[in-house]
């Protein structure tokens, strides 16, 4: 448990995807897990997303992303949270993210990748166990 108490996840949609119903159901579930969620909406810039962040002082970032461009975004994202001292900040995603792309987005440092059809129960299993870890 983080030394505030409750553990923070910022759920953010980056680039121009504008379906969010499995970011929402993700942020809804995380919130009745006990979790304080904050949700950007759709249609954010990297450079949102890192302010947000800043600003709410999470423990987590969840990307959502269908559009495929998961491999410009991310890394502009991971980069700007570490700019801003925010590099020990859990990073997850998910969405439609090809195989292929996951061990170079693993490198890049976001931790887990969740792709469609992954329980929620498992994203709020994984959750609790890393920010755990950094407590």
């Amino acid at each position: 448990m983080p030394p505030h108490g409750m553990i923070r996840v910022l759920v953010a949609k980056p680039g121009l995807d504008g379906h969010d119903r499995g970011a929402k159901v993700v942020a809804r579930a995380l919130r009745d897990a006990g979790m304080e969620v904050i949700y950007t909406g759709i249609r954010q810039t990297p450079e949102m997303i890192v302010e947000a962040a800043l600003q709410e002082d999470v423990d987590v970032v969840g990307l959502s992303i269908l559009s495929g461009a998961h491999m410009e975004l991310f890394p502009l994202i991971v980069d700007g949270l570490r700019k801003k001292g925010l590099g020990d900040r859990l990073v997850v995603a998910g969405g439609i993210i090809p195989e292929e792309d996951i061990t170079s987005l693993k490198k890049l440092g976001v931790k887990g990748i969740f792709g469609p059809g992954t329980s929620t129960k498992d994203i709020i299993n994984y959750i609790n166990t890393e920010v755990g870890r950094k407590s």
